[in-house]
């Protein structure tokens, strides 16, 4: 009876008690789509402006698509270069403007698809402890980039709150040196799936104190004390699998 009650112990599924910074990521996408991302087509509408993520050839394509008078501009950023066309016509773009160009058709993406996209391997991730938020319970990540694939902003820093029930990222924070520098904090809400791939809408603010450290934004958002700035709604969200 005793070996029994052992065998019954032995084989009993554990949960860690702690978990790293690695696994709490990989958790975040699975619950978020997993694989899906990798195996569908993405659509949105963002501030007047068409986003698209595509795959082909297993090759990542970010469009962006808007109207300017009654031009049609396309904007496609691929792996290692930026095209730019306006009324079907391939245009000549000057480097430090394609550089812009792409740097923004990419940033909207980055936050639209998240956390897919924090496995990527000029991605540093670092658990810095865990925190409560409005009487949640969360991990609390801080990241960073590689100077090599994390693109012209790599040494921006942003810090992530992890659901410890759900491990969805209910917030997020960055701190950025481009135009000046500056914090943002992001509140997630309206979340819905489409096609399996979740997707979420941002209150966005911004500390009223501009030396506020990045680190302890969390404690103000929690009394109260940022600032709303904006909100961040994706529209028109569609999602197709690729065959």
């Amino acid at each position: 009876m005793v070996l029994g009650l052992l065998l019954m112990i032995g084989c009993k599924e554990t949960v860690p008690s702690t978990m790293d910074a690695q696994q709490i990521v990989d958790k975040s996408i699975e619950v978020s789509g997993g694989d899906l991302y990798t195996k569908s087509n993405i659509s949105f509408n963002f501030r007047d402006r068409e986003y698209h993520y595509e795959r082909i050839d297993n090759k990542k394509i970010l469009k962006r698509i808007f109207k300017k008078d009654t031009s049609t501009i396309i904007d496609i950023k691929e792996p290692s270069e930026f095209c730019r066309y306006i009324n079907d016509d391939l245009v000549v773009v000057a480097d430090s403007l394609a550089n812009l160009y792409a740097n923004s058709v990419n940033s909207v993406h980055y936050f639209a698809h998240l956390p897919y996209g924090l496995n990527a391997k000029a991605v540093h991730k670092e658990l810095l402890g865990n925190v409560t938020i409005k009487n949640k319970d969360y991990y609390k990540l801080k990241v960073t980039f590689s100077e090599e694939g994390g693109g012209d902003d790599f040494d921006d820093v942003y810090i992530y709150w992890f659901n410890k029930e759900t491990y969805k990222p209910d917030y997020l924070a960055y701190e950025f040196a481009v135009n000046g520098g500056g914090k943002r904090f992001r509140e997630a809400y309206n979340e819905r799936y489409v096609n399996g791939i979740r997707f979420v809408d941002y209150n966005n603010y911004k500390p009223k104190d501009k030396n506020t450290s990045i680190y302890e934004i969390d404690e103000l958002f929690g009394r109260n004390e940022l600032e709303l700035l904006s909100k961040i709604e994706l529209e028109n969200v569609q999602v197709t699998q690729i065959n």
